[in-house]
């Protein structure tokens, strides 16, 4: 199961927990094809081509996966009720989490918040 984005797909948790470890800023959405969770693909995915952000590995996941487990059960997590759930990682560990619609500006400020070069 995998979403129609153009960004790169997380498909199992093996392969999250790996591209945590091995990647020091991570951004992961989790959601669905849908209204809240569009707006922040799209924006994902022009920030990841920016050179501003070239240091940040940019991904999606299905939140309907088993796999998804991970993330849905992260503490950060435990409160949210909107999708799609974004969880933002620094060296292995996670300084911010968000859920619902993000705009560019938004999802902009935190990465300039927590993964400045």
């Amino acid at each position: 199961m995998t979403l129609d984005t153009t960004l790169k797909h997380v498909v199992t948790e093996k392969e999250l927990k790996e591209l945590i470890s091995s990647n020091q800023n991570v951004m992961v959405c989790c959601g669905r094809m849908g209204p809240m969770c569009i707006p922040v693909y799209e924006a994902m995915d022009e920030l990841e081509h920016s050179s501003a952000y070239s240091h940040i590995v940019f991904r999606d996941m299905a939140f309907d996966s088993p796999e998804s487990a991970y993330i849905r059960k992260l503490p950060e997590c435990a409160s949210f009720r909107g999708l799609p759930f974004t969880v933002y990682w620094k060296n292995g560990k996670v300084v911010k989490a968000t859920s619902s619609i993000q705009t560019k500006e938004q999802i902009q400020n935190i990465l300039d918040t927590y993964f400045a070069k």
